[in-house]
């Protein structure tokens, strides 16, 4: 059995740290190590038996039983139930005291375990410096912002992993007036998966007007695929794709206001770019970040969820009784509009290829779930309508369910074609729309998003929709950096559900 005993003396009154430490499921707001937190089974966060699922910036996923709470003696204790490192039979408390003398508080976080006799030092080490010294410094963090202002940098420490896991190299911290490089992945010219290469390229200093940006995660997109392959003229060869990611801003060009180095920000827009440890970027575009929007989060989601917003909201304004239905349901942007619609009050037909993916959606609240490749979706939608028909259809699959979207719309139905996975849709006679009066839009993202007045309202929408649990961007499926090209192969191939990202 090992003991594992930090204390730390925090410049704050002690009911303050209590209402930090005390909610179980919000360490994710503080501590570096957490990317995102959930207490299973909807439980209050201080329920004594409440199970907590959280995930590592590394990728790794744990569960933690609240065991005591006690606001009297301001203690509460918990112990791990499954972790991706041997801490067996781990038991850890928090307790807080005031200081005497003062208006500061005692805070002392202990733990016990067993670990392998070979690995003792090593997770000795990470108990105390990656977790217990990493959350002092964390929360004292938390709280000068809260006194201050000042950007709070929570999130650019890590766990350290076991020695088994290889980490991406990190690029070099840079300031403001010096060059440098980083690593990205580059398409040296249009193609297959294989063109992308990893490559160190040159990295100038900010412009006047830019800031500079360490990824910590990089969203991975269709439009990627579409920048790879040459469809869209948003990348030319040699360069780079990507257009979103997660992360800090490290220096700040000179004639640039409302940023500092420091701040968590998000993007999700050209120029491409993304696929890389660091970038230089103009200003305008960027989200900043809010303690409750983990990086991981925001990577997997701004893009999709922003589109999510226009489609439901401004494309074709989702109303109560509408009946929606929704390709791709199972993919990144399609569990968002699952469950969106049906908190707008719609009727919710979604298709699959897949059992698995069914059983997915299902859960997201589809009233009707369609595996396409067993049944046809345009007689399943006319037999669930009683022949009426759906009121939108969104289709970001293309070739494959074009035609057959049209023929499921009802009378005055719209036809939502934001995508085409499946190739383009080829020609076709718009007099064919009049038997029902149809209505096509091919909405394009830029068009919506490209100012700052256009952007902010669904990145509102997106984010309010999160904290309300109107919608829930699922873990996503994570790559290293250098491994973008099987990312790109998996999203093609339809093999995941749900957000792909990178890790740097």
């Amino acid at each position: 059995m090992v003991q594992v005993r930090q204390s730390t003396i925090i410049d704050a009154p002690v009911d303050e740290i209590w209402a930090i430490l005390r909610d179980f499921n919000g360490h994710d707001r503080w501590h570096p190590a957490i990317a995102f937190s959930e207490i299973e089974g909807g439980e209050p966060v201080d329920a004594v038996g409440s199970v907590r699922h959280f995930r590592l910036n590394d990728g790794g996923e744990l569960r933690e039983q609240l065991l005591a709470l006690s606001d009297k003696d301001r203690r509460l204790s918990y112990c791990l139930l499954e972790a991706p490192l041997p801490l067996m039979g781990y038991v850890a408390s928090l307790r807080l005291k005031p200081v005497t003398d003062g208006n500061a508080t005692f805070w002392e976080w202990n733990s016990e375990f067993h670990p392998p006799a070979h690995r003792r030092d090593e997770l000795v080490k990470l108990v105390t410096e990656g977790i217990y010294q990493a959350g002092f410094a964390a929360v004292r963090n938390l709280l000068r912002r809260a006194n201050t202002g000042s950007p709070v940098e929570t999130r650019t420490l890590r766990v350290a992993p076991p020695p088994s896991v290889e980490m991406p190299r990190a690029a070099p911290m840079v300031t403001s007036g010096q060059a440098a490089t980083t690593r990205a992945m580059v398409v040296e010219r249009y193609g297959g998966p294989e063109e992308l290469q990893l490559r160190e390229i040159s990295l100038p200093q900010p412009a006047p007007n830019e800031v500079r940006i360490r990824h910590t995660v990089i969203g991975v997109n269709f439009i990627d695929v579409y920048c790879r392959t040459g469809f869209f003229d948003l990348l030319q060869p040699p360069g780079v794709p990507g257009m979103e990611a997660a992360g800090i801003v490290e220096a700040v060009g000179s004639a640039v206001s409302g940023f500092s180095a420091g701040d968590r920000v998000a993007y999700a827009c050209p120029p491409v770019g993304a696929y890389s440890e660091r970038r230089n970027m103009r200003p305008e575009l960027l989200v900043h970040l809010s303690d409750d929007i983990p990086d991981e989060i925001a990577a997997a989601g701004l893009l999709k969820g922003v589109s999510a917003s226009f489609l439901l909201h401004d494309v074709h304004a989702v109303q109560p009784g509408d009946i929606v239905l929704i390709h791709a349901a199972a993919g990144g942007i399609g569990q968002l509009l699952v469950q969106w619609a049906r908190h707008l009050g719609a009727t919710v037909i979604a298709t699959v290829s897949s059992d698995d993916k069914a059983r997915i959606v299902e859960r997201l609240g589809a009233h009707h779930v369609v595996v396409y490749s067993r049944e046809n979706f345009t007689e399943a939608v006319m037999r669930l309508t009683g022949g009426r028909g759906a009121d939108v259809a969104y289709d970001a699959v293309g070739n494959d369910t074009f035609g057959g979207s049209l023929a499921a719309l009802a009378v005055r139905g719209h036809l939502v074609s934001f995508g085409q996975a499946s190739g383009p849709v080829g020609n076709w006679d718009i007099g064919r729309f009049a038997s029902k009066s149809l209505t096509l839009s091919r909405p394009n993202y830029a068009h919506y998003t490209d100012t700052p007045e256009k952007l902010a309202p669904h990145v509102a929408r997106f984010f309010q929709a999160l904290r309300q649990g109107v919608v829930r961007v699922e873990a996503p499926t994570r790559y290293t950096l250098a491994d973008a090209a099987d990312a790109h192969r998996d999203l093609e191939s339809r093999r995941t559900t749900g957000a792909l990202v990178l890790l740097p």
